[in-house]
């Protein structure tokens, strides 16, 4: 696959279109639907009260944006980042007692490791010989859920579901660039008129930051900032680089998660944990959906950024936004965007005769959701595809 590369000249009026905004809009819903409830969880188990979880949505939706905006604008590439959901999971499974200071200073301990190994450059280093096969194949099983999700959903609202395929598939034929939008739209207007919509408790209100001094422990240390580092990087950092990569795009790792560490660090303070490049939702911000032109995909990436900055000014009143919306049709957007990444990502992996095996491994072992010490089955299924990889070199040497 070729390179993709920032262009020489651009002009940011140009590139933007419709199908990057939407792109955006639909990556921060996909974002947020599928793990707010871990973070909400996250920050009760660790003691914060109502005031305190306020801000860790404002931090964390803050801290996103920017990391999407900066960058994507700066390189012209689409860079799209996350919140830590395994670090969630993590920080939800250890609530020790420990007092919300302590858990602020670890935060900020992790996040100064993320800068370390960002702009070190080791950490790119690793992930430079990463074949692209394994890579590819990885990719598939991150995203195999979501397209099975969106068939699945076909059980409970058939009508809503059936509509938006046929939507899709009429689109893929006469209207390409337009189809996620229609279907999307086509979603939103069933949902609506079936009554499918629960807006009831939805209150706009602006979240108040509330700044916690940190202070520094060894039990911090080992309990919350060196697993948090280890899951993040992992489960969500290795991913993230190995997404960008199949897809194309030679982002400038090194930098990138230094800033990341950097942006981290000065909202660890306010309950921004730990962020990272994302995966899931990386990939429909550098697909085809996004734009025909893969140089003008950057737009997507700042629109989902603007939109973070939204859902971080917003705080709640966002999550339960898009709680409101059916499960269904969410399952279905999100499975629809990621189709033609799923079908590319394997025809990739398969391509060679000699990694087909390793990348089919890789591909299986990331799909069934494996999950061992903390860390998910991405990382697991880079492992065994890379150790089945090996035996086929020894074999051959």
């Amino acid at each position: 696959m070729a390179s993709i590369t920032s262009p020489r000249q651009f002009s940011l009026v140009r590139d933007v279109s419709l199908s990057a905004l939407v792109a955006g809009f639909i990556t921060v819903l996909v974002g947020y639907t599928s793990s707010a409830a871990i973070v909400f969880q996250a920050a009760r188990s660790l003691g914060a009260n109502p005031a305190e979880i306020a801000s860790w949505m404002w931090a964390l939706g803050i801290g996103m944006g920017i990391t999407c905006l900066v960058p994507s604008l700066w390189l012209r590439l689409p860079v799209v980042t996350a919140w830590s959901t395994p670090g969630a999971a993590m920080l939800a499974g250890s609530a020790l007692g420990l007092p919300m200071s302590e858990v602020i200073g670890a935060f900020m301990l992790s996040a100064l490791m993320i800068t370390f190994a960002g702009y070190t450059g080791w950490f790119e280093k690793v992930m430079n010989r990463v074949p692209m096969a394994l890579a590819s194949g990885m990719l598939a099983g991150i995203l195999l859920r979501f397209g099975i999700d969106a068939f699945a959903a076909v059980q409970t609202q058939p009508q809503l579901v059936l509509a938006m395929l046929a939507t899709y598939l009429a689109g893929r034929v006469w209207f390409s660039r337009y189809a996620i939008i229609a279907t999307f739209t086509v979603g939103i207007v069933l949902a609506a008129h079936g009554g499918m919509l629960q807006m009831e408790g939805l209150q706009w209100q602006w979240p108040q930051p509330v700044m916690t001094w940190p202070s520094l422990s060894v039990s911090g240390f080992f309990s919350i900032a060196l697993p948090l580092f280890i899951v993040t990087m992992a489960s969500q950092n290795i991913p993230g680089v190995i997404v960008a990569k199949s897809m194309g795009y030679q982002l400038p790792v090194s930098p990138i998660i230094g800033f990341i560490g950097i942006v981290n660090l000065a909202l660890a303070p306010f309950g921004g944990y730990a962020f990272n490049l994302a995966a899931i939702t990386a990939a429909i911000c550098m697909g085809r959906e996004a734009h025909e032109n893969p140089q003008r995909r950057y737009v997507a990436a700042m629109a989902a950024g603007c939109f973070y900055l939204l859902a971080g000014l917003l705080g709640g009143a966002v999550v339960a936004l898009f709680a409101g919306l059916p499960k269904e049709l969410i399952m279905a957007i999100a499975g629809i965007a990621v189709l033609g990444t799923i079908a590319n990502s394997l025809l990739t992996a398969l391509h060679e005769e000699g990694s087909r095996e390793p990348a089919l491994i890789a591909f299986l072992v990331t799909a069934s959701g494996l999950s061992l010490a903390g860390i998910g089955s991405a990382f697991w299924g880079l492992a065994a595809g890379g150790m089945a990889m090996l035996v086929f070199k020894l074999k051959r040497g």
